[in-house]
C-alpha cells in the first residue's frame, strides 16, 4: 500500500510567493524591509547567546571564526552575511531558487565566500553544524515536526539552535496579517495566521525530537524604537535550544 506520509517540508505555494519578491530582498524599503528591521535585534539575541555557550569575550570581532553554520530559509542572505563576518563558515538553505540566485550575487559582489544550496532541509547531505539558525520559517513549512526533526539532525552534539516565529495570538493577527498586510509593510498573502506555532507548542516539537529550549524571549513592536527585545512573546518570539544531554552544561 502506497504511503501518505510526506517526505518533504517544502510547500510550492511559499516557493511561488517568494520566487516573486526574490528580486527586492535587499532593498531596506521594499517588499522586506521588515526584515531588514529585524535583523538587529536577531542578531544581538544570537550573539549574546554565542556568547554565553561557548565563553567568547564579547569584544571579539570573529566569534565563529573556525565554527561552521546553517541559516535555515536563508531567504537571499540576510543573516548569512553577517554570520560570514563573524568568522563562521556559512551555509545558507533556502527552498526558493532565485532567493539562492540572488543571495550569490549579493555575497559575490561584497566579496564574501557563502555556500548557498538550493533545496529543501530533507535533502541536504552534510556533516553537522555548529550553529544551525532558522528564523521566520517554520510558519511557512510543512509538516513543522518532520522539519524539526532536519533541525535536530543538523546539528552538532554541542551546538546551539537559534529559531524565530511569529505566536499566534489575536495581536500577531493585528500586526502581521491586518496591519503588517494591509498597509503592503510585507506582501500580501505572506503569513497564514492558523499555521503560526505558539511558545509551548514549539518547544513540544523540540523536546520530541530530541532538544531543550535553554532561553527564549519575545521580539516587540515600541513606535519609538522599532523592534525590541522584550518579555512580550505575544507578536514574535525567538528561541535557544541545544541538544538535551548538553542542556545542562549551558544553563
Amino acid at each position: 500500500m502506497a504511503s501518505n506520509a510526506r517526505t518533504t517540508t517544502v510547500s510550492a505555494r511559499e516557493v511561488a510567493h517568494f520566487e516573486a519578491h526574490a528580486a527586492d530582498w535587499w532593498n531596506p524599503k521594499g517588499t522586506s524591509a521588515m526584515l531588514h528591521r529585524l535583523n538587529p535585534v536577531r542578531l544581538a539575541y544570537m550573539r549574546e547567546g554565542i556568547d554565553r555557550h561557548w565563553g567568547i569575550s564579547h569584544d571579539m570581532m570573529r566569534p565563529l571564526e573556525g565554527r561552521r553554520a546553517l541559516d535555515v530559509g536563508c531567504g537571499a542572505g540576510l543573516l548569512c552575511e553577517p554570520l560570514a563576518r563573524l568568522g563562521a563558515a556559512v551555509t545558507g538553505l533556502d527552498a526558493t531558487p532565485a532567493n539562492i540566485a540572488v543571495a550569490r550575487d549579493h555575497a559575490s559582489k561584497a566579496g564574501l565566500v557563502i555556500d548557498y544550496r538550493a533545496g529543501g532541509i530533507e535533502a541536504l547531505d552534510a556533516a553537522p553544524f555548529d550553529l544551525v539558525t532558522c528564523m521566520e520559517v517554520i510558519e511557512h513549512v510543512e509538516e513543522p515536526a518532520l522539519f524539526v526533526s532536519h533541525l535536530a539532525r543538523m546539528l552538532r552534539p554541542d551546538g546551539l539552535l537559534i529559531l524565530s516565529t511569529p505566536n499566534r495570538t489575536a495581536r500577531s493577527r493585528l500586526a502581521m496579517i491586518t496591519l503588517g498586510e494591509g498597509l503592503n509593510l510585507v506582501p500580501k498573502g505572506t503569513h497564514d495566521w492558523s499555521r503560526f506555532l505558539k511558545p509551548d507548542e514549539m518547544e513540544a516539537l523540540l523536546t520530541a525530537h530530541g532538544l531543550t529550549v535553554i532561553d527564549r524571549a519575545g521580539i516587540a513592536f515600541r513606535p519609538d524604537k522599532g523592534f525590541v527585545r522584550s518579555e512580550d512573546m505575544a507578536i514574535n518570539y525567538i528561541l535557544t535550544a541545544v541538544h538535551g544531554n548538553f542542556a545542562g552544561a549551558t544553563r
